[in-house]
C-alpha cells in the first residue's frame, strides 16, 4: 500500500532514539536490577492543590470541547507571565497546545517547508529532528563546543546560516548539556538572527530550573519581538509532564496565522487541564525551587565522583535534569558504552540520540534519589574501570 513521504522522512527519528530506555523496560519488568537514569521525567509529584482543582474543574462540568487557541484564563495567565518580561504581551501573542512538544511540532510546520533549513545547536534533543522534517524542512547543525560550556556561539551561528536558513530553533537551558545562554550571548545570537531575517523557535521549558544565576531569552528583547516565539509548559516546572499541557507565545500575526492549523490538529487543550494550568501559572508553589535544589545536589555528586575515574569526563550542567559525560577517553564511543553499561546494571540515554556532535558522549538523568545516584556512580566506575 502507498504511504506518504512524510513517513520515510520521519522513519529513523522516533523509538528508535529511545531503544535503550525500552530495553531497559523489558529488563526491569523480567526482574533485573537496573538504575534508570534514562528520561527526564521529574520524581516529584505535582502539588496536591494541581489535582485538586483539575478535579473540581472536572466535576464542575468543564469537560466539553475548547477553543482553538484556548481557554481564556489560560491564555490570560501566560499573557500576564509573559508580560512581565515584555510588557505589552497580550492574550493574542498566545496559543495553548497539549504539550511543548506539540506546540513545537505546529511551530516549525508553520514556519518552515520543503527546502528550508533549520538552524539548531548540535548537541540537541533527540525530538528535533523530527520536528523539523516533518514539514519538509532540514536541519542545519551549528556545532556546541565543549570547550564553550556546550553555548551557542553567534560566530557559529553566523558560519552555519544558508541561503535556505528561516529558523533558528534555540533551546536554553538547554537539553541533554544544561547550558545556559547569557544575556550578552543572546544579543550577539538576535543580532546575527536579524541581519539574516531568521525566525528564533525559543524552547524554554527548563527555564524554572536553573541552577545558579539568571535565566536571559530573546524573547525578553522588544527588537526581536516580531521574529521570536517562546515554547513552553508545565511539564518541567511543575513536574507534570502527564498533563500536556504547553503553550506558544509569539508575534499576533503568528498567532492569526498558525490558528487554522492548530484547529485542523485540536481545539486547545482540555478546560479541566487548562483550569489547572491557570492555577499552577498564578500560584506560588514550590515544586521547581525543590527541583532546582535536588538537581544540582545530584549533579555535583555525578561530576565529583566520575571525575574521579579515568576516561570518564563529566560536564557540570547550570541547569535542567541531566548532565552529560563524555567516555570517548575509555576507548568506547557513547552508543557502546551505554549499551555494555546497561548489562552492568546503569541504563542511560547515548549521545547518538543527541546528534553527530554528541557521539562520544552519554546523558544521565537526575531525577532519581541520592541513594541511586550514589549507586549508579559505583556501578559506572566500576564498569569503567574493568574495561
Amino acid at each position: 500500500m502507498h504511504y506518504a513521504e512524510i513517513t520515510s522522512r520521519l522513519a529513523d527519528t522516533g523509538g528508535a532514539k529511545w531503544a535503550i530506555h525500552q530495553r531497559c523496560r523489558e529488563m526491569k519488568r523480567a526482574g533485573s536490577d537496573i538504575i534508570e537514569l534514562t528520561i527526564g521525567e521529574p520524581d516529584l509529584p505535582p502539588d496536591p492543590k494541581l489535582f485538586e482543582v483539575c478535579h473540581g474543574s472536572m466535576v464542575a462540568g468543564r469537560t466539553g470541547y475548547s477553543s482553538g487557541r484556548g481557554e481564556p484564563e489560560l491564555l490570560e495567565a501566560i499573557a500576564a507571565m509573559y508580560a512581565r518580561r515584555r510588557p505589552g504581551v497580550d492574550a493574542d501573542n498566545v496559543m495553548c497546545f497539549p504539550g511543548t512538544q506539540t506546540a513545537l511540532f505546529a511551530t516549525l510546520l508553520g514556519l518552515t517547508g520543503p527546502g528550508d533549513g533549520v538552524l539548531v545547536g548540535d548537541p540537541f534533543y533527540a525530538t528535533y529532528e523530527g520536528v523539523i522534517r516533518a514539514s519538509g524542512a532540514h536541519r542545519e547543525s551549528v556545532p556546541l563546543r565543549a570547550e564553550n560550556g556546550f553555548r551557542l556561539s553567534a560566530d557559529d551561528l553566523k558560519a552555519a546560516v544558508t541561503p535556505q536558513s528561516r529558523v533558528l530553533l534555540l533551546n536554553s537551558p538547554h537539553n541533554p548539556t544544561g547550558a545556559v545562554l547569557e544575556a550578552e550571548e543572546i544579543a550577539r545570537i538576535g543580532a546575527v538572527c536579524a541581519a539574516h531575517d531568521l525566525w528564533i523557535v525559543a524552547d524554554e521549558v527548563y527555564a524554572d530550573l536553573v541552577f545558579d544565576g539568571v535565566f536571559a531569552s530573546p524573547f525578553d528583547d522588544p527588537a526581536l519581538a516580531e521574529r521570536v516565539v517562546a515554547l513552553s509548559s508545565i511539564s518541567k516546572s511543575h513536574a507534570a509532564p502527564g498533563f500536556r499541557s504547553g503553550w506558544a507565545v509569539g508575534p499576533r500575526e503568528f498567532c492569526e496565522k498558525l490558528l487554522p492549523l492548530s484547529e485542523t490538529m485540536l481545539f486547545g487543550n482540555q478546560p479541566f487541564i487548562a483550569d489547572m494550568t491557570a492555577f499552577a501559572l498564578t500560584s506560588n508553589i514550590s515544586t521547581a525551587a525543590r527541583m532546582r535544589t535536588d538537581y544540582k545536589r545530584r549533579a555535583n555528586i555525578f561530576a565529583e565522583r566520575l571525575a574521579a575515574v579515568d576516561g570518564l569526563v563529566p560536564h557540570r550542567p547550570q541547569a535542567g535534569m541531566f548532565i552529560i559525560v563524555d567516555v570517548s577517553g575509555t576507548g568506547l564511543d557513547g552508543e557502546s558504552f551505554a549499551w555494555r553499561l546497561l548489562e552492568a546494571g546503569v541504563a542511560v540515554m547515548p549521545g547518538s540520540s543527541f546528534g553527530e556532535n554528541a557521539g562520544g558522549l552519554i546523558r544521565l538523568s537526575l531525577t532519581v534519589p541520592d541513594e541511586m545516584v550514589e549507586a549508579a556512580c559505583d556501578r559506572i566506575a566500576k564498569f569503567a574501570r574493568g574495561l
